[in-house]
């Protein structure tokens, strides 16, 4: 990620329609994509105004306008539907009327009304927090039920095509630019073992079980703000990986992180487990926060989400170790290594559990598994 200095920022941010002058510009979050700032702005009725800026990470998100247009099309069809200013994000228009600004080094850039009394987290403090976040996401889901998912741009092209992350990891098998493949026998052939699960998604929609959606992508817990004073799910954020894609895949990535008994890169790989119970907490929350929009054909294959999800993430780590870590940022040479033993036996550990995760599904469809 390139280092943007303030002054750029500062730059950049006058390019914007502001409701005062700034006064105020700092780093804000933690994000490994985008550049993002918070500035601050005294209106002339001298109360502070705050803004999100962001500069654009156009190595990931190579054609820019794209995501700023999908971005433009989802909020104002969310807007339509809800008045709550805080409910759904706002872009703030440029001085010529436009949602990003691009300055005179090819740098992309877009500001959005910062959202007052709102928290986020890295981690949930509570159950709640926990069931919180799948309301959020499973309402992004009901409030977009209507909108016409082929519509979009996909920003990142096959990013949640598992078969062809599985051509991609074969194909660096094979490659073994960095000599590691006889190093991760083992590993290899976990991935090759189940080589028949990668396209049960793909399949599903095509025989009309699973149908195609908006799609969030990126469904951890931080990228739902809840209200700081009732801590409910208020909004969902970071909306760059917007593209058409599968309900469950979104569903399967929070319990990928959320309901994993192991951090992400816990050495201790042992330690990697589901933890049934909040994976049971997080489809609740997910299937209120939906109101009805999935029927039950696409509720059944949430375990498949969760495990499809889970295994490619695995595989990707283990792609990039094959390739030399060019993709993910690494702390450690066997990094991605940790990371995708942790991804694995979370794997196993579902497979293991996977008539209680099926029942779980179907115990809210009315269905006997």
């Amino acid at each position: 990620m390139e280092r943007i200095t303030l002054a750029q920022a500062g730059n950049a941010a006058g390019q914007f329609q502001l409701a005062g002058e700034p006064v105020g510009c700092a780093p804000y979050g933690n994000g490994h994509i985008n550049n993002t700032f918070l500035l601050s702005c005294a209106a002339a009725d001298g109360a502070t105004v705050r803004y999100i800026l962001q500069a654009i990470n156009t190595a990931v998100f190579r054609k820019p306008e794209q995501v700023i247009a999908n971005i433009e099309r989802v909020t104002d069809y969310l807007r339509a539907g809800n008045p709550d200013p805080r409910a759904v994000m706002r872009l703030v228009p440029t001085a010529s009327g436009a949602h990003y600004y691009t300055d005179g080094d090819g740098r992309c850039w877009r500001m959005y009304d910062f959202i007052e009394d709102s928290l986020s987290l890295d981690r949930p403090e509570s159950e709640s927090d926990f069931y919180q976040s799948a309301v959020a996401f499973g309402r992004f889901q009901r409030d977009l039920n209507g909108f016409p998912a082929d519509q979009l741009f996909e920003t990142i092209p096959d990013f949640h095509n598992t078969p062809k992350r599985y051509r991609d990891f074969l194909a660096a098998v094979q490659q073994d630019v960095c000599g590691r493949a006889a190093s991760v026998e083992r590993e290899i052939a976990f991935l090759r073992e189940r080589e028949d699960f990668y396209s049960v998604l793909f399949d599903a929609n095509r025989d009309g079980r699973l149908p195609l959606r908006v799609t969030h992508n990126d469904t951890k817990l931080n990228n739902v703000l809840l209200d700081r004073a009732t801590r409910t799910a208020l909004c969902v954020i970071d909306l760059d990986t917007i593209m058409p894609g599968f309900s469950v895949n979104d569903f399967g990535d929070s319990i990928r992180f959320g309901a994993n008994t192991a951090a992400e890169d816990e050495p201790d790989w042992t330690k990697a487990s589901i933890d049934l119970s909040l994976f049971e907490t997080y489809l609740k929350g997910y299937l209120d926060g939906c109101g009805g929009a999935m029927e039950a054909p696409e509720i059944l294959l949430l375990p498949e989400g969760a495990k499809m999800m889970t295994i490619e993430c695995g595989m990707r780590f283990l792609t990039d170790y094959l390739q030399g870590d060019t993709y993910f940022k690494t702390q450690y040479p066997e990094h991605n290594l940790v990371r995708c033993h942790t991804q694995f036996r979370l794997v196993a550990d579902m497979e293991q559990h996977w008539d209680a995760m099926k029942a779980i599904a179907a115990s809210y469809t009315g269905e006997v598994k």
